[in-house]
């Protein structure tokens, strides 16, 4: 019987989770064995995986979990170097030149497991299946309109945490632009054509923020882009890769611009292909903006788990999406999983 085993999230503030109630009692209706363990910080509550009766685990177990388990779960294991014998579904953020992605490509390659990145699982197009995207854009266009108004009182954007609902920050974000008493900043998103530019966007015009809207005919030329300058705020939501042409160049910090702050939703800091390389490291919640410039000011937000800023939405979301391609588990030689292990293997031969 195939065993899909739902970890918790050992991330901090990281409340998502890939597997709802209604989807965990699919999955048995369907004859897929589902545990899931107990969490202190998951969005929604244990009572419904219950109540669906998927057998309950001790949070962080997952080592001991049976061999022919599948581990389910959103980011990153633990970086304790041990050895990965499991399968184990995850975004592992390793294969697209990111320096940290070694390590964890060594680990699957000592215990013999294999890794189905869910960034990779795609149909037969190459589209992903599921993805986070929406909300991603969506936090990260307020992180960075946050980040604009701390800029205007003089300060650099304090910490963010979680947001019972979408209502919720924008009532925030209202209050915080009504009390910086300032026009309202324009913005440029790139890559709005796609799930995570359209959710920046849709979150600028809920703020009554004009929006210019970017996508691949726009950027064909390569660059340089000197209309992002132009505009207050910069929503990067295309994902680092071959090609990608540099959106936010190094000279742009001491350039004339308007310009103060970029969000750089898809944050791929440390990847060869970082459109935005003017900073190097991701930010955090508690620290959400990174200043790499002082005369005139520019400011940062590279916060790469931003959708756990609306658990609840977000993961019902992606659940939703995932679903279809989790109910075929029992054939992992096929369909998105034989293209997520084949993706794999170019890394890590068997």
């Amino acid at each position: 019987m195939t065993h899909l085993w739902v970890r918790a999230e050992q991330r901090p503030n990281e409340d998502r989770t890939g597997l709802t109630p209604e989807g965990a009692k699919a999955l048995l209706d369907a004859g897929i064995k589902v545990t899931i363990e107990e969490s202190s910080v998951r969005a929604i509550p244990l009572q419904g995986y219950r109540d669906a009766g998927c057998a309950i685990a001790a949070e962080n177990s997952w080592p001991t979990a049976p061999a022919d388990a599948i581990i389910f779960g959103l980011k990153e294991l633990p970086e304790d170097g041990t050895p990965l014998p499991h399968r184990h579904i995850m975004f592992g953020h390793a294969f697209k030149g990111q320096h940290s992605g070694k390590a964890l490509l060594d680990r699957f390659a000592a215990g013999g497991g294999t890794l189905y990145d869910l960034e990779y699982l795609v149909d037969e197009a190459g589209r992903r299946v599921a993805a986070f995207g929406y909300w991603a854009g969506y936090a990260g266009a307020a992180v960075t309109l946050k980040t604009w108004c701390a800029q205007k009182r003089g300060e650099i954007c304090g910490p963010v945490g979680v947001y019972p609902g979408k209502d919720a920050l924008l009532a925030e974000l209202s209050a915080e632009l009504k009390a910086v008493q300032a026009d309202v900043p324009s913005a440029i998103v790139i890559g709005a054509m796609g799930r995570v530019g359209t959710g920046a966007a849709d979150l600028c015009e809920a703020m009554g923020i004009t929006v210019t809207k970017w996508d691949m005919a726009e950027t064909a030329s390569g660059g340089p882009f000197p209309e992002i300058l132009q505009h207050d705020l910069f929503l990067n939501c295309i994902f680092a890769r071959p090609g990608t042409p540099v959106f936010v160049p190094q000279e742009a910090l001491t350039a004339d611009r308007k310009l103060s702050a970029i969000g750089d939703v898809a944050c791929d800091p440390d990847s060869d292909y970082n459109p935005v390389p003017v900073y190097s490291q991701a930010t955090s919640w508690d620290a959400p903006a990174l200043r790499v410039a002082t005369d005139p000011v520019m400011d940062v937000m590279a916060i790469d788990n931003l959708p756990s800023m609306l658990p609840v939405e977000s993961s019902q979301d992606y659940a939703a999406q995932l679903l279809p391609s989790l109910l075929t588990l029992d054939d992992l030689k096929a369909g998105v999983w034989g293209r997520a292990e084949a993706t794999f293997r170019e890394f890590v031969p068997a």
